[in-house]
């Protein structure tokens, strides 16, 4: 009980939390909708398809720059500057949903989901004591996945309720509130100083592709399962996924705070390629609703257990002081992935259909950061203090 308690009074992982529960709340609401929105205006699946890819797209740019910015601005700084470029362009959605407009407004949210996400995990990496960075890190996944648990179904439900505009201006407001976490955050000095050694991108390859790999699957099951088992509660399958991932990633800061990082990857990175099959026979008419809501929960466990354990073995391998080039690699293979999910598992349905596209990510969870594992560096633990 004493090390619960420590975990929460640890100066400043509390707004840290609260700032990226607040960006995901509203990238969230706003991720199954805005594709939605266009094709009610009128624009193409092609355009609807693309506004994801966009926001991804602009958000890996940001993040490859992340450390350089984290060193130069320090972590309040860009955390606000994110708020702000993720928020309020949101609204910018009610004034067109021409595809220059809808894509340009997505590219500058992308920024700012960017800049936030991988300076929050950071932040978390910074301020956690080596004893409780697992558990500290699994509660930025409760605090993320509990937005997600909430912003994905009601997203929806409020646009099929009442229309799109309250989603909208509910993404502008919830993600301009981590202006307020972020304003208290305690002033860093920062530890990724100039004689930090600089982290070669190969070492990072395995973590970034291991949550990448996860992520490709759950970009096209966000993207694409609302149509491909339409007359099913996808909403509800959505809100059990996030809830389960919660799950998953305390569940594996716990277990990596006493036994070490990593050990439970390869059962993550299973459990959810697994997941992926019983989503292809939903998709194919060959399961209801209790087996896509048991998909669900099996996706989720097994991809919050890779998020986390990924992420603390890319801070094991970055080293002490370059906290900022971890959660960057481990950012971008998030986002990449479920920018190139999104993309590429659409393309595979439109080709092939959906089932097929399921089974793809079944094999691609688990063979892509088997290769990464095989092509990259042995690993050298690397010290945390």
């Amino acid at each position: 009980m004493a090390e619960q308690q420590g975990l929460f009074t640890v100066r400043g992982l509390i707004p840290a939390w609260s700032t990226s529960a607040a960006a995901f709340g509203g990238f969230s609401l706003l991720l199954p909708v805005v594709p939605w929105a266009i094709a009610e205006a009128g624009g193409s699946d092609t355009l609807a398809g693309s506004v994801t890819a966009v926001f991804m797209f602009t958000t890996v740019l940001t993040q490859l720059a992340m450390p350089r910015l984290l060193r130069a601005f320090g972590h309040r700084a860009t955390l606000a500057a994110g708020c702000l470029f993720l928020g309020p362009p949101s609204l910018l959605f009610l004034v067109s949903m021409a595809p220059a407009a809808v894509l340009g407004i997505s590219a500058l949210r992308g920024i700012g989901f960017g800049m936030i996400t991988v300076a929050a995990a950071a932040l978390v990496g910074e301020l956690a004591p080596p004893r409780l960075l697992g558990r500290a890190t699994g509660m930025l996944g409760i605090a993320i996945a509990a937005s997600q648990t909430i912003g994905l179904p009601a997203g929806l439900a409020i646009a099929e309720r009442f229309s799109t505009t309250p989603v909208f201006v509910l993404g502008a407001i919830i993600s301009s509130t981590g202006l307020f976490a972020a304003s208290r955050l305690p002033r860093l000095a920062a530890k990724q100083s100039r004689t930090a050694r600089r982290v070669p991108p190969v070492v990072l390859l395995f973590p970034l592709v291991a949550v990448g790999a996860g992520a490709i699957a759950y970009g096209g099951l966000t993207s694409l399962l609302r149509i491909a088992v339409a007359g099913l509660p996808v909403a509800a399958a959505l809100a059990v996924l996030s809830a389960s991932s919660l799950i998953g990633r305390y569940a594996a800061g716990s277990v990596a705070d006493r036994v070490g990082a990593g050990k439970l990857l390869p059962v993550g990175l299973g459990l959810a390629g697994l997941a992926m099959i019983p989503f292809a026979l939903v998709a194919d008419d060959r399961g209801g609703a209790v087996l896509l809501i048991v998909a669900a929960i099996a996706f989720g466990f097994g991809f919050g257990v890779v998020q986390n354990e990924a992420l603390l073995v890319a801070f094991r391998r970055a080293g002490a002081g370059n906290t900022g080039s971890a959660s960057a690699a481990w950012n971008i293979g998030f986002d990449a992935g479920t920018g190139a999910g999104s993309f590429a598992l659409g393309a595979v349905a439109a080709a092939a259909g959906y089932p097929a596209a399921f089974a793809a990510a079944a094999v691609l969870v688990p063979a892509l950061p088997l290769l990464a594992r095989l092509a990259g560096p042995s690993e050298r633990p690397r010290p945390t203090t």
